[in-house]
C-alpha cells in the first residue's frame, strides 16, 4: 500500500496534461541533432548552451573550468546520509519552535496521542507543517518580534493514530477510519498564526497570544473575485456560491509587501470521491485527476463526494489570502490568480509598483504561471491593498528553443479562449485554467513547484522537481535520461529587468543528482562535495544577500543514498553551480519552508512526515503510529514522530553562513 508521500508523488506523476503542446525537453532538443543525444553523446558545446558555461562537470566527466573560486557560503557541510536525528552544520544550534500537537490558541489543551479529539486539534498546531512565513511586529525589532504563518499541508494517519495502520489509499479502502479520526485529520489542514519573540537568544512562541489563530479544512472562506458567485461555484450547502468550507493540501505560500499570507491548494484532488462519468463535467474533471479518492472524508461529510455535491470540486485549487494581524478576518480564495494545483505564491515588485505572483502547477508536464495584479501597491495605505489580488492578470509561459521565452494571458476572448471552446467568460476561464493553457500552447513542464524571484538580482528560479514517466525516447538535452528521478532548477531573467514584462530569457541554472554517475548527467561544478550535491529540488529560499537555499523532497538511501535536507548553491559568478549541505532532516522526512528573518540570522525550517519508511526500500516493514522509522524530535517511547518548525541560529550570533 502506499504512503501518503507516495501518494502525492503518484498524484504529481501521473500527469492529466494529453494537449500536444511542446515539453521544456523538445524546446531544448530542438537546438541540437536529436540524433546525437538518442546516442548519447553530451559534448560540452552542446551542453553550454542550456547552462550557463561556467565551472561544472558535465555527464562525459569534462571540466570546463579548473580555477577554483572562492565560495559564496562559509560553513562546514553536513555529511549526506541516513538517521534517526536531525544533523545541522558545524557551530550551528537547532531548537524546536513548535511540534504537532503543540497549544496554539488560548486554552488549548496538551497533546495527548492517545487520546485525540477534533475539537483540541482545532486549538493545537497541524500536521505536516510545509511553507513557512515571518512577518515583523509593527512597531518592534523586525528581526526578533514577529507573526510565524505556516501550511499543514495533509496528514499521515497511519503515523498519526494509534493501532490504525496504513490506509490502503491505491484502492480506497479506509475500513479502518471512522467519523472521529477524519474530523481530526480535516482539524490538522489548513494552516497556524503565532506570535514568536526571541528571549535570551532564543525564539519562543507567545502564549495566549490575540494573534494565535488555526485556519482548518472546516474554516469559512470567501470567494472573491471574478469566479465569486459563478454558478459552477453554487453549491446545496451554499447556493450564492461565495463562502467554501475549509481549504486543504496547503502546500507552499508566500507573504505579500501589506502583511498578509498567501497558503496555495496543492493536491486538492485527493480529497474528492464518486462516480465521475455520469458527472457534468466529467472532461474537465479528468483534466485536474478528480476524484483520486485518497482520503475518506466523503464517507462523512457530503461536500467531498462529487456525487452530492458536483461543484465542489470547483471551489478548491485557489491560493488563499489571510490577514493574520486581524485574527477575526475572513480569509478569501483569490479567483483571479487561477485554479491548478499551486505550489507556491511568491511576489517580486513590478517596474511600477505592481505585484507579481509566480507560481507552479505541482503535476508532471504541467504549467509555470505569473500573476500581476492590475494596480500597484500603496506603501501609504494598508487597507488600500487588501483586496489588490482580486484584479489583474494571469499569464501562462511558453519557453522558445532560442533561450527566449513569453507570458501569455489568459484573458476571456483571446486567440482560442471563446465561448466556442468552452469558455463563456473569464470565470471560465480561471476555473479551467490548465485547459486554457493548453489552448495558448503553454510548455509542458517537469512538475514545476516552488517558483520565486530573487529581489536582489531580478533572476526567477523555477523548481522542476523531477519526471519519472520519462521514456527512454524523450530523453534530450534538458532530461538526458530516462526516468529522470533528480529534477533540474530553470532560472529566468525578465526583459529589462521588470518583472511585469511580458518576455523573459531562460536558461538552465543546475541539472541534479550525482555528478560522479556519468549516465545521471548532473551538471554541478566541481567544487561540489559528495555530500553538497542532491537531487529532488523542492522548495526554495532567498537570504538578504540574495543567496539561493534549495529544499528537496523524494531523496531516500534506495534514491539517492541520503536524507531530504537544505542546500545552499551558488548562482552568480564563477562559482555558479556549487552546492553545499547545510541540514539533513531525519528519516522518513521532508524538507520544506526555509525561511529567514530579515538579519539572516535565524533560519526557519519545516520537517514533515518523519517516521515515514523510506520508500525505496522493499524489505522495509510499513511504519505506523507504534512502529515508525523514527521518533523524532522528542525521541519518547510514549511520542509518535511530530512534524515541527525549527530555528536555527548560529552558535554566539551572526549571519547564517
Amino acid at each position: 500500500m502506499l504512503t501518503r508521500s507516495q501518494q502525492a508523488e503518484e498524484a504529481e506523476n501521473t500527469g492529466s496534461n494529453a494537449s500536444s503542446n511542446l515539453t521544456m525537453g523538445d524546446v531544448i532538443a530542438a537546438r541540437f541533432s536529436r540524433r546525437d543525444w538518442l546516442r548519447g553523446a553530451l559534448a560540452v558545446s552542446a551542453i553550454t548552451a542550456t547552462v550557463s558555461p561556467v565551472a561544472l562537470v558535465t555527464a562525459s566527466g569534462v571540466q570546463a573550468q579548473t580555477a577554483l573560486p572562492k565560495p559564496v557560503f562559509d560553513f562546514k557541510e553536513v555529511t549526506a546520509g541516513a538517521g534517526a536525528d536531525h544533523a545541522v552544520a558545524e557551530g550551528y544550534d537547532v531548537d524546536v519552535l513548535i511540534r504537532w500537537g503543540d497549544p496554539v490558541t488560548p486554552g488549548a489543551p496538551a497533546f495527548d496521542p492517545l487520546r485525540q479529539t477534533a475539537a483540541a486539534q482545532r486549538q493545537q498546531f497541524g500536521y505536516n507543517n510545509d511553507y513557512i512565513g515571518f512577518l515583523p511586529m509593527p512597531g518592534a525589532d523586525a528581526a526578533s518580534h514577529g507573526l510565524l504563518v505556516v501550511n499543514h499541508e495533509y496528514t499521515n494517519e497511519e503515523l498519526m493514530f494509534p493501532g490504525l495502520g496504513r490506509q490502503d489509499v491505491k484502492t480506497a479502502n479506509f475500513a479502518g477510519m471512522t467519523r472521529e479520526l477524519v474530523d481530526i485529520e480535516m482539524a490538522a489542514h489548513g494552516g497556524s498564526v503565532l506570535e514568536i519573540r526571541k528571549v535570551a537568544g532564543k525564539w519562543q512562541v507567545v502564549p495566549d497570544s490575540k494573534y494565535a489563530r488555526r485556519i482548518t479544512a472546516e474554516t469559512p472562506i470567501d470567494l472573491s473575485g471574478p469566479v465569486a458567485g459563478h454558478p459552477r461555484m453554487r453549491t446545496k450547502a451554499d447556493p450564492q456560491g461565495r463562502q467554501v468550507l475549509g481549504t486543504v493540501n496547503n502546500c507552499a505560500g508566500g507573504v505579500t509587501p501589506w502583511g498578509t499570507w498567501l497558503t496555495c491548494e496543492e493536491n486538492f484532488n485527493n480529497y474528492f470521491m464518486g462516480d465521475v462519468a455520469s458527472h457534468p463535467e466529467a472532461d474537465k474533471l479528468k483534466r485536474l485527476g478528480i476524484p483520486a479518492s485518497g482520503y475518506a472524508w466523503a464517507q462523512f461529510h457530503d461536500g467531498f463526494d462529487i456525487a452530492k455535491e458536483p461543484n465542489e470540486p470547483n471551489r478548491f485549487g485557489w491560493v488563499v489570502e489571510i490577514d493574520p494581524f486581524t485574527p477575526g478576518s475572513t480569509p478569501r480564495k483569490r479567483t483571479a490568480m487561477g485554479r491548478f494545483k499551486h505550489e507556491g505564491a511568491a511576489g517580486i515588485f513590478a517596474a511600477d509598483r505592481r505585484w507579481v505572483v509566480y507560481q507552479g502547477d505541482d503535476e508532471r508536464f504541467d504549467y509555470v504561471y505569473k500573476f500581476v495584479t492590475a494596480r500597484p501597491v500603496d506603501t501609504a495605505n494598508r487597507e488600500a491593498n487588501l483586496n489588490l489580488l482580486d484584479e489583474g492578470v494571469l499569464h501562462v509561459a511558453r519557453f522558445d528553443a532560442d533561450g527566449a521565452g513569453r507570458w501569455m494571458p489568459l484573458r476571456h476572448g483571446d486567440g482560442p479562449l471563446t465561448e466556442a471552446n468552452g469558455f463563456a467568460s473569464q470565470a471560465d476561464v480561471l476555473i479551467d485554467a490548465r485547459r486554457a493553457s493548453d489552448l495558448l500552447g503553454a510548455t509542458k513542464m517537469d512538475r514545476p513547484e516552488d517558483v520565486e524571484a530573487n529581489p536582489k538580482t531580478g533572476k526567477v528560479y523555477v523548481i522542476l522537481t523531477n519526471n519519472g514517466r520519462r521514456k527512454a525516447d524523450q530523453v534530450d538535452a534538458a532530461n538526458p535520461r530516462a526516468d529522470n528521478r533528480f529534477g533540474h532548477i530553470v532560472e529566468l531573467t525578465p526583459d529589462g529587468g521588470d518583472h511585469a514584462a511580458t518576455t523573459f530569457r531562460w536558461e538552465i541554472l543546475v541539472r541534479c543528482g550525482d555528478p560522479s554517475v556519468a549516465a545521471v548527467g548532473a551538471t554541478f561544478t566541481a567544487q561540489t562535495t559528495k555530500d553538497g550535491w542532491f537531487g529532488m529540488p523542492d522548495n526554495l529560499a532567498v537570504d538578504g544577500q540574495g543567496r539561493i537555499w534549495i529544499a528537496t523532497d523524494g531523496n531516500s538511501i534506495g534514491k539517492t543514498g541520503r536524507n531530504d535536507g537544505l542546500w545552499a548553491i551558488e548562482t552568480e559568478g564563477a562559482g555558479r553551480g556549487t552546492s553545499k549541505h547545510f541540514f539533513r532532516c531525519p528519516a522518513g522526512a521532508e524538507m520544506c519552508g526555509p525561511y529567514f528573518t530579515p538579519d539572516d540570522q535565524t533560519l526557519f525550517l519545516a520537517v514533515q512526515h518523519p517516521g515515514e519508511a523510506d520508500e525505496d526500500d522493499t524489505t522495509a516493514p510499513p511504519a505506523t503510529f507504534e512502529a515508525p522509522a523514527t521518533r523524532w524530535p522528542d525521541f519518547q517511547p510514549s511520542m509518535p514522530p511530530r512534524p515541527s518548525v525549527l530555528a536555527i541560529s548560529r552558535k554566539g550570533g551572526g549571519k547564517i553562513a
